[in-house]
């Protein structure tokens, strides 16, 4: 920059702050694939699939955290997990290719729509668990506000994370800079 004592590279202040968020971002998708595979899938696939220690970890979850959606989802819960099954899933190790790898400016688009969708998907679940009646729940739903903002507070970083993604993508420099081709 033409800036006196701004010395390095133009961006070169921004791409420390950048490259830990690519870590961040990356281990946010590795973790996400066994967490999928291993506890979010249990609702759809059928019973007895699962090892008996996995099927007690998400009852031991949802009975601690009091969250009915991870043992009995509403059919809109269902779709969200269907998506994250099928659109998901395969996005998470590439992904974290990307992230691990840093500067992949190829997955700027991908990562703005996924992120996009997944806090889509988040806004219906935060607002049902902070609005919905869970007293007719077969299993027991938050009855408390503290109760209703520890759930919210284990969906919050997959609105938070996501949305944090987006606003990399969309301002930070290194995603989106144009490159200037140079004249022969």
């Amino acid at each position: 920059s033409g800036m006196p004592g701004a010395g390095g590279a133009p961006g070169a202040a921004m791409a420390a702050p950048t490259r830990l968020l690519e870590w961040l971002f990356a281990l946010y998708f590795l973790s996400h694939i066994p967490i999928t595979v291993l506890i979010d899938l249990q609702p759809l696939l059928p019973a007895g699939l699962y090892p008996e220690s996995l099927t007690e970890l998400l009852q031991g979850y949802a009975v601690t955290f009091r969250d009915p959606m991870m043992l009995q989802p509403p059919e809109w819960f269902k779709s969200f997990i269907f998506c994250e099954a099928f659109l998901q899933l395969p996005f998470f190790p590439v992904a974290a290719y990307a992230f691990l790898k840093g500067g992949c400016k190829w997955i700027r688009t991908p990562a703005i729509i996924y992120s996009s969708h997944v806090a889509t998907t988040l806004l219906p679940i935060l607002a049902h668990i902070l609005f919905h009646d869970f007293s007719h729940s077969e299993h027991s739903g938050p009855r408390t506000q503290r109760e209703r903002l520890i759930l919210l507070s284990i969906y919050a970083p997959y609105l938070l994370i996501p949305l944090l993604i987006l606003f990399t993508m969309l301002f930070s420099r290194q995603y989106n800079q144009v490159e200037k081709r140079k004249r022969k």
